[in-house]
């Protein structure tokens, strides 16, 4: 398949901007499976479910929507155009109700074709324009719960469904790609047309937790689906843009701009919260048990990975690789079974690029 594309005319006359609520097309409900996510969990340890500390900053709400009937939003109408939401393209979006049984009314982006034929993509976004320095929130994050439906059989196309995030001055900084034909997700950086297939897949049809951390001090973004690691400690920015958010936009990219599918993104609990920096990353002796078993915790960054190592003294250590890990609250925990005999024994944890 072709590299999707990206292109954003937002300031020349082909622009495809459009700002008015429009009259919104049915969307009919298949028998499809839900699959809300199940919390992360790491080896060798019971003790995590049990941990009430988080070891990060204050956190501040930056916006959060369930696009409910409460907030405004209405399934009669394009989701363009509704509370504040605006959209470039004239590709199918709106708002449905229960197709998260539970959720109440959910935002969905394609399933009925452009109007115009001279488009490669539909998007929709939320302005944000936060400035995470400037507030002394740096540490944000993005989650939302999603599921891609695949085209019916008669249609037969497979396009690609895109989270794209720019900055205040519409610069985009990184875009992580739901592609419905190979079913993998990459991410592309700013500066580059290079794509990086991930080892994570999805399931069309199955609903998904994707968190996205930024922490736009460290200018470094991790990202987990389902639990699972798509990338870690990749820069937000490249090219030296300024490091801000300015929207986080879902993206339709039509693969056969001629013919685009009838597959369609449903998304829902879209969430943007703000932490003030959180201490140095902590490694604590939790308990020695009476086996000689050591269960330590680190508090670090949300969704980094981190190697916890061993040394048998100090200063002059030779550190010992013990567990490589990553937790999206950056809480994880480690029990060391190999330090039953050992009379004494250091540890510590080391940041991974």
């Amino acid at each position: 398949m072709q590299s999707p594309s990206e292109l954003r005319h937002r300031n020349g006359s082909e622009s495809n901007m459009i700002f008015e609520t429009r009259k919104s097309r049915t969307l009919h409900q298949g028998n499809t499976p839900v699959h809300l996510p199940t919390p992360w969990s790491a080896v060798l340890t019971l003790a995590f479910c049990l941990t009430a500390s988080t070891g990060l900053g204050t956190t501040t709400n930056v916006y959060f929507t369930r696009f409910e009937a409460s907030e405004g939003y209405s399934t009669n109408y394009t989701l363009v155009g509704q509370a504040g939401w605006l959209g470039e393209g004239t590709g199918g979006n709106g708002l449905v109700n229960d197709f998260f049984p539970g959720e109440g009314q959910q935002a969905y982006l394609g399933y009925w074709p452009p109007l115009r034929t001279n488009e490669q993509q539909t998007a929709v976004w939320k302005p944000l324009n936060f400035e995470p320095l400037r507030a002394g929130f740096p540490l944000v994050r993005f989650s939302v719960l999603m599921r891609i439906e695949d085209s019916t059989a008669a249609n037969g196309q497979y396009d690609n469904f895109q989270w794209q995030f720019y900055n205040r001055q519409t610069n985009r900084l990184f875009t992580l790609d739901f592609d419905n034909y190979y079913l993998d997700i990459s991410y592309r950086l700013d500066g580059t047309n290079n794509w990086v297939t991930t080892p994570v897949k999805f399931t069309n049809g199955v609903a998904e937790l994707l968190v996205v951390t930024m922490d736009f001090a460290a200018n470094r973004w991790s990202a987990t689906f389902g639990g699972r690691l798509i990338a870690t400690n990749q820069p937000l920015t490249t090219t030296g843009a300024e490091l801000s958010l300015g929207e986080i936009d879902a993206v339709w990219v039509y693969y056969n701009p001629a013919r685009p599918g009838d597959n369609y993104m449903l998304f829902d609990n879209y969430r943007v919260t703000a932490e003030a920096r959180a201490p140095a990353a902590r490694l604590l002796l939790m308990e020695r048990s009476p086996s000689g078993h050591v269960w330590l915790r680190l508090y670090g960054q949300p969704s980094a990975r981190y190697v916890i190592e061993a040394a048998p003294a100090l200063p002059t250590a030779t550190w010992t690789p013990l567990r490589t890990n990553a937790s999206p609250d950056g809480i994880i925990d480690f029990v060391d079974t190999t330090a039953v005999h050992l009379p004494s024994r250091f540890y510590r944890a080391r940041l991974l690029p």
